[in-house]
């Protein structure tokens, strides 16, 4: 008995654990106001049916489906509205609280008016495991979170497919050795 109450204890937390990795993403109220919502919610499961439809043969498919093989989730919501002040930036007021724990690090902040991007990275263990971007324009807003092993390089892979909008990430390396 003893057995398994600790494997059903050891299961517990474990699932705890992983629920703690993906971001509680609460923007019904913006759902109505919204002239066309994306809300696509990809499990580890669903990524590999997904990577099934990708074809080997080609070059950048062949990257997309290698990086999506280690993935565990990709999680996108994204709201377009017909006019200006539909949403406020505090809506993400829930979201970035949640990326404030540890583990979770903003990387890139950029801010033009009423435009703007965040990049978090969250480690586990020294290394790379979920990124969330929260982009906003006067008319849309998109929140993307990856979970698993990812790196910016990768993410550019996956732009424009999956629903994730497509990402061009600066070469800081090259802009540091000039």
């Amino acid at each position: 008995m003893k057995r398994i109450l600790f494997v059903l204890s050891l299961a517990l937390i474990c699932s705890v654990a992983r629920m703690d990795a993906q971001l509680k993403i609460n923007l019904d109220n913006l759902a109505s106001k919204a002239k066309e919502v994306v809300d696509l919610s990809l499990d580890s499961a669903m990524l590999q049916t997904a990577g099934q439809f990708l074809s080997a043969e080609k070059s950048n498919e062949a990257k997309a489906k290698a990086l999506i093989s280690g993935l565990k989730g990709v999680y996108v919501k994204s709201y377009q509205f017909d006019k200006e002040g539909q949403y406020t930036l505090d809506d993400l007021k829930p979201i970035r609280e949640q990326l404030q724990v540890p583990g979770w690090s903003r990387i890139l902040n950029v801010v033009d008016n009423r435009e703007g991007a965040e990049i978090y990275l969250k480690a586990e263990e020294g290394k790379t495991a979920g990124i969330a971007i929260l982009a906003w324009e006067a008319r849309e807003l998109t929140i993307v979170q990856i979970i698993g092993p990812i790196n910016l390089d990768q993410l550019s892979e996956l732009g424009g497919r999956f629903g994730i909008p497509p990402v061009v990430v600066p070469d800081v390396k090259k802009k540091l050795t000039k």
